[in-house]
């Protein structure tokens, strides 16, 4: 089957439309309107680049936002040995002392 590009962009401009009105008219946070519509959002841009990156071997310079951190990912890299939610700098309290007063 091909992709046809333009539909799918129909429907991702559609998709933001559609998101823009929910989150216009949000009723708090977790609002299942504002959560579909980005959802859907979500989806017809993923559609939308599959079918370019078919027709003609491109795609977006866009990612989905898929919730996770890059910073979470480097504490789980680097586990709390010490188990006091401190990360190790690598310093010795005797290191610490070298260093000037700078309190003014």
């Amino acid at each position: 089957m091909t992709a046809d590009p333009r539909g799918a962009l129909a429907n991702l401009m559609t998709a933001f439309e559609r998101h823009l009105e929910a989150s216009a008219s949000k009723r708090g946070e977790e609002d299942p309107t504002v959560i579909a519509a980005y959802d859907d959002l979500a989806d017809a841009f993923a559609s939308y680049d599959d079918a370019l990156l078919q027709a003609y071997g491109e795609m977006t310079p866009l990612d989905i936002y898929d919730g996770d951190d890059d910073e979470d990912d480097e504490l789980d890299d680097h586990p709390d040995e010490d188990g006091d939610g401190s990360v190790y700098s690598g310093l010795d309290d005797a290191d610490y002392d070298e260093f000037p007063d700078r309190s003014g």
